[in-house]
């Protein structure tokens, strides 16, 4: 297959780096070829358009994604140890490609329609893996058994993306994968103390469900 050849990597690496400079909407396929080292037509040889750059791009780290973290998920025994793993294999790999990190976390929006079905299966294995690392936690006691799932689910996405936002944007100034731990600290922890804990109420166990069941 084409996609296993040197020149295709040599091609597909050059544009993730042109695009992470530029831009996807504002790159072309001239850009590439250059940094590439290779004529405009050899590019034709092996994907359709620019388009298809970048679709094959989200296929190639859905696959990578999906393989790395399983892999780290199973390699621990308790839930908080999957879940650093998790945290810390979704850290380190963006860190070891800070152009492809930039083209994801910068373009997945923009170009949604483009390459949502890999965000689709992207997305759909994240959740697949946090809800058994929760439900094991809540098996152990490790976790509280009376938690939105839909709510962690978000909420562990949402901080991992936050923090290699920040990174890129600081000009990848830090240890990215560093920050794991705290990270899963702080997921396990929480901010709150038990003091202030006492003033907390708790929500009724139905609507819980209510939510688990749409989520």
């Amino acid at each position: 297959m084409k996609r296993n050849t040197d020149k295709y990597q040599q091609i597909l690496t050059a544009a993730i780096r042109v695009f992470a400079h530029r831009g996807f909407s504002q790159s072309t396929i001239s850009q590439i070829a250059q940094e590439a080292g290779v004529a405009d037509g050899t590019i034709y040889l092996y994907f359709k358009n620019k388009d298809d750059i970048l679709v094959q791009f989200y296929e190639r780290m859905t696959e990578i994604v999906s393989n790395r973290f399983w892999e780290a998920v199973n390699a621990g025994k308790t839930a908080v140890d999957q879940l650093y793993n998790l945290i810390h294999a979704h850290l380190a790999l963006f860190q070891s490609e800070p152009f492809g990190a930039i083209v994801y976390q910068g373009e997945t929006h923009l170009q949604w329609r483009l390459v949502q079905e890999p965000i689709r299966q992207m997305s759909k294995m994240y959740r697949d893996v946090i809800t058994r690392i929760v439900d094991q936690g809540q098996k152990e006691g490790t976790i509280r058994g009376d938690l939105y799932v839909g709510l962690v689910k978000r909420l562990i996405n949402g901080a991992v993306d936050e923090v290699i936002n920040t990174w890129i944007h600081t000009g990848r100034d830090h240890d990215l994968a560093a920050m794991a731990e705290p990270l899963v600290n702080l997921f396990i922890q929480g901010i709150g103390t038990p003091q202030g804990q006492k003033g907390v109420s708790p929500t009724p166990l139905k609507s819980i469900n209510e939510i688990n069941a749409v989520t």
